[in-house]
């Protein structure tokens, strides 16, 4: 039986269009989805959509439609990206749907039964924008670092709260006892330091009159359940808790993708539930950075995000993808200017690669394939990092570009050319199988070029040069 894996990016919260940081977010899961086909194991990719709270009831009220037709039209722009990133993601969940929230209700009892949720009158800081509760230590001149453009709003009421603080000596020895849980090591630091500073416990309601747009809390239809506890839930209902045993069983604990403004949330304040809940805690969490434009950072709030689907209508899938998997570090953040991404595809897509295979295909033309054996993948995926693995497959596309120049294979014939072009027409299959997780769209051409029936160049350049 194939072994099974489990992956899955954070929800994004439908109250905008997606940007080209979740972008990054979910083309790095489906990476590591097609990565681990390759290695032959059943896979469950899951992404989908964040349908409640406060930011998301706002935005319907100031736009005067119901929150529901609000979230309906924006989900259907989230699930576009599987067909323009070329995603194989097999599972789109709803924080709306039916059996999400039947789970979140379930999951709420559990944890109710395990003393771990009381009601208690509080008042705290909140930003909206975050949809969390903010200590003094975590504000820079009383702002939200990650939404300094937005006022903090006190809330002062009576809540649910979930007992948050119980949970610190048993994260600290979940992380002790699994040093690869979060990766990169310094996340998994910056997590630990948080969690031995002490944890409080936090709201997980409010209050229906105020804020409808939310699962109603078991036994209080006073109350909606806060929209961080609903959704992180998504992770297990999306393969089947809890009515689905078996299919639940199968996959779970999976691995999460996340940015780093997640990091408390992912790593700590879910895994808090899981153990509440009497679930087991999940297999390991991947932090990436942010996107910033020209050198700021990327936000909705700040106005300044660069659309997907643009670069994609203008540039194509496969460019795209190269850039955030390249030009962005896998655990750092990365800057995105389109003269940059200009200069990227043309010297590495369309002088780099797409002219390699325009040349070799051209002087090969009429030739058999040559029977190329599959490089596996390389260990650098395995650490995620995907940016070091494009760097050393380009370095092979390089190489292939030299040896073409000073071998002049132009300038042959006959057996003497056949004997010059063994080595590109051994080479290039495997820089296809190479690229599979990252360019599938483009390993999928060269192969058709290479290593169907007779090579023929293709009918037009995989990348055309861009002024």
């Amino acid at each position: 039986m194939a072994k099974s894996f489990y992956i899955t990016t954070t929800l994004p919260y439908v109250n905008a269009a997606p940007h080209l940081g979740f972008a990054l977010e979910i083309i790095q899961a489906d990476v590591l989805a097609k990565y681990h086909k390759l290695l032959g194991e059943d896979v469950f990719f899951n992404t989908g959509t964040d349908e409640h709270g406060q930011k998301i009831y706002k935005k319907a009220i100031e736009e005067k439609i119901d929150p529901q037709v609000y979230v309906d039209e924006y989900a259907a722009k989230f699930s576009k990206l599987k067909i323009s990133l070329n995603l194989s993601f097999n599972n789109f969940i709803r924080t709306t749907d039916k059996h999400h929230v039947k789970a979140a209700r379930d999951f709420w009892n559990l944890c109710l039964a395990n003393n771990d949720i009381y009601k208690a009158k509080y008042k705290i800081k909140y930003c909206v924008g975050c949809e969390l509760e903010k200590t003094e230590t975590e504000l820079v001149e009383g702002k939200c670092p990650l939404h300094p453009n937005l006022n903090l709003e006190t809330l002062q009421e009576e809540n649910y709260f979930f007992k948050f603080s119980k949970y610190q000596k048993p994260l600290l020895d979940l992380y002790k006892n699994n040093p690869d849980f979060v990766v990169p090591a310094f996340r998994l630091e910056e997590i630990k330091n948080f969690v031995a500073n002490g944890l409080q416990d936090f709201s997980i309601s409010r209050l229906k009159e105020k804020m409808p747009w939310g699962i109603e809390v078991p036994g209080d239809p006073g109350h909606v359940m806060y929209v961080w506890f609903d959704a992180l839930i998504n992770y297990i209902s999306a393969i089947g808790w809890p009515d689905r045993p078996k299919a639940y069983g199968k996959w779970w604990p999976g691995m999460q993708v996340a940015g780093k403004d997640n990091l408390r949330q992912q790593s700590a304040m879910w895994q808090a539930m899981l153990m509440s809940a009497g679930l087991p805690s999940s297999k390991q969490i991947l932090i990436h950075g942010f996107i910033t434009a020209n050198g700021q950072k990327m936000s909705k709030s700040l106005g300044n995000v660069v659309d997907p689907f643009w670069l994609v209508e203008n540039f194509g899938t496969d460019a795209l993808r190269y850039y955030l998997l390249k030009e962005i570090p896998t655990f750092s953040d990365g800057d995105f200017t389109l003269t940059h991404f200009k200069e990227v595809y043309n010297a590495d897509l369309a002088n780099g690669l797409g002219n390699l295979i325009s040349r070799v295909s051209k002087l090969a033309q009429g030739l058999k394939p040559l029977i190329s054996k599959n490089e596996k993948n390389n260990i650098l995926l395995k650490n995620f990092k995907f940016n070091e693995a494009l760097i050393l497959i380009w370095e092979k596309v390089n190489e292939l570009n030299k040896y073409i120049n000073d071998a002049k294979p132009w300038t042959k014939t006959g057996q003497e050319l056949e004997k010059t072009l063994e080595k590109p027409l051994t080479e290039i299959p495997q820089i296809a199988y190479l690229l599979k997780p990252f360019l599938p769209q483009t390993s999928q051409k060269i192969a058709e070029i290479f290593q169907n029936g007779e090579i023929k160049p293709p009918e037009k350049p995989l990348f055309p040069r861009i002024k």
